[in-house]
């Protein structure tokens, strides 16, 4: 990704130092007033957007490829993280419901009698 972002940034900035050539060398025309510079690096701008569309087909392919490799690497681990946790309120439910059940089966635990019989 940075190979292509890189790329496309020289093509940018050739395309900048020529058409800066050529504007002040008349061919192309130059900006009003104040506005050359804005002028030169919007025409610079125009320009190499086409060039790096068609020149850097095949590396922004392999950019591409490696933009997808990331996010499902990134999206399995998350469903990795997910199941970790679901297993862990799975586990933790097991362990809660296992004590519940062996209260509902008539039998009092010790610290629930205790409060009973002082209370009563």
């Amino acid at each position: 990704m940075l190979r292509y972002t890189l790329m496309r940034l020289g093509i940018f900035v050739g395309c900048l130092v020529v058409v800066w050539g050529l504007v002040y060398s008349g061919v192309a025309p130059r900006g009003l007033g104040n506005s050359n510079g804005m002028w030169v690096v919007m025409l610079a701008l125009v320009v190499s957007a086409p060039i790096s569309f068609v020149v850097l087909r095949k590396e922004r392919d392999r950019s591409s490829i490696q933009v997808v490799e990331r996010v499902d690497r990134m999206k399995s681990n998350l469903e990795a993280n997910r199941n970790q946790e679901d297993e862990a309120a799975d586990a933790a439910s097991r362990k809660t419901s296992g004590k519940t059940s062996s209260t509902t089966s008539g039998e009092v635990p010790s610290d629930v009698s205790g409060a009973q019989s002082r209370t009563a």
